[in-house]
């Protein structure tokens, strides 16, 4: 089957098409999307950062394939950066050209506010997208503020926003629309109805080890076995973020870089940093022992 079909095909093809970008999914995450494909309804996930929430959306951008679309989300987010803003240099210098013009007050606001000074951002470049559906990626949602959840909500209900000086624009596409959150607050109920869900985990053993070889087919299987054990050793441990999926694919990459093909006390020590992003983790796996974090990574 042609990724361009995607759409059209079943869960089976979901999980060829996506694997072909070096992304696995399971049936359950598969059955998700073609949801999302066919209802074209946002769907939210959640999930430990580094999951691969975000680089699903990109995956299946390249799937379809289609334009990605990316809102990052920060607390203070507001409409001029993520819906539209007007492009004031261009209006003033228009306001300088008409005021010798003839011509209504009414007729030069309308002019100076039309589409051709409008700045659109990421949520109106969904709206407006005219080659065919992108993919809209609202990234960790909940890091923006509440308020901002409610200019949320026209878009997934409707696909339609209203800016007051043009009125009400319509997709003329509508875009597939991928929230992420990582939970570092609960979302709205109002949010979460407009959206079809799905907790993304950890992958299991095989399943980790299947986006290893995905991603980095020159990895030797017994190195990939060891990272992939330590890794998850180390989600077990009470540490202030756990490592993911990326940290997995970074600390192969890295050990792959040193010409390296397995894991001894020294190397683990030198290289913790690719997988842990804090001193207290780095610490606390140090004190642990080394030689304890080692005998968890030893192939079964």
């Amino acid at each position: 089957m042609d990724v361009s079909d995607l759409q059209t095909g079943g869960i089976g093809d979901i999980v060829q098409g996506l694997g072909r970008q070096g992304y696995i999914v399971d049936e359950s995450l598969a059955t998700t999307l073609f949801l999302l494909l066919r209802l074209q309804r946002p769907l939210l996930l959640e999930g430990h950062a580094g999951v691969g929430k975000t680089e699903l959306a990109r995956a299946l951008s390249l799937a379809l394939p289609t334009r990605l679309i990316r809102l990052q989300c920060y607390e203070g987010l507001d409409v001029r950066s993520s819906i539209y803003e007007w492009n004031y240099q261009r209006q003033l210098l228009a306001i300088k050209i008409q005021e010798r013009a003839d011509g209504s007050t009414a007729e030069k606001e309308a002019h100076i506010f039309g589409k051709d000074f409008l700045l659109p951002r990421p949520l109106l470049q969904a709206i407006t997208e005219s080659a065919a559906s992108p993919v809209l990626l609202i990234d960790e949602v909940d890091r923006a503020d509440e308020e901002f959840e409610a200019f949320l909500l026209e878009l997934l209900s409707d696909f339609q926003i209203t800016i007051p000086e043009l009125g009400t624009l319509q997709a003329e596409h509508k875009p597939y629309v991928i929230l992420t959150s990582n939970r570092t607050r609960e979302l709205s109920d109002a949010l979460k109805r407009r959206c079809l869900y799905h907790w993304v985990d950890y992958p299991d053993r095989d399943q980790e080890l299947r986006i290893v070889a995905s991603r980095l087919p020159g990895v030797e299987s017994g190195l990939a076995a060891q990272v992939i054990a330590l890794v998850r050793a180390l989600r077990q441990e009470k540490l202030s973020k756990p490592p993911g999926v990326a940290e997995t694919l970074d600390w192969s990459s890295a050990l792959m870089a040193l010409g390296r093909s397995a894991l001894d006390e020294d190397l683990i020590n030198r290289t913790l940093g690719c997988v842990l992003k804090s001193k207290e983790d780095i610490r606390h796996c140090q004190e642990l022992g080394l030689d304890r974090l080692l005998a968890n990574a030893a192939t079964p």
